[in-house]
């Protein structure tokens, strides 16, 4: 499931995914160091799942959304404990294409 805080930020990528329909995104799943490295495989993709499902549910069209996992490849902070474990606990978006000519929302 989603944070409260999580569902924010993606209200707000929903936004600028609408104002710019050109735009497509790979969605990744990342995990703390925990676990095997298949669970956490497993895990950064239901995340990314997760995150695709949540803005499609907005009507952003799924083909505008891949997904991907690194697991715990690619700690965003290399450190070993609760604060570290909760920061690469995440997804991160790539512009896949069509970020050249952005548009503001409500513009």
């Amino acid at each position: 499931s989603l944070r409260g805080d999580a569902q924010e930020i993606l209200a707000r990528k929903v936004a600028v995914l609408r104002a710019n329909p050109q735009v497509a995104l790979r969605i990744d799943g990342h995990a703390d160091e925990r676990g095997s490295v298949e669970y956490n495989h497993a895990l950064g993709m239901r995340r990314a799942n997760t995150v695709r499902e949540y803005l499609t549910a907005f009507g952003i069209e799924s083909n505008r959304l891949d997904i991907m996992s690194f697991g715990e490849d690619r700690p965003f902070d290399p450190r070993s404990n609760e604060t570290a474990w909760a920061r690469n606990r995440r997804a991160e978006f790539q512009v896949l294409r069509g970020g050249d000519n952005l548009v503001e929302p409500g513009r």
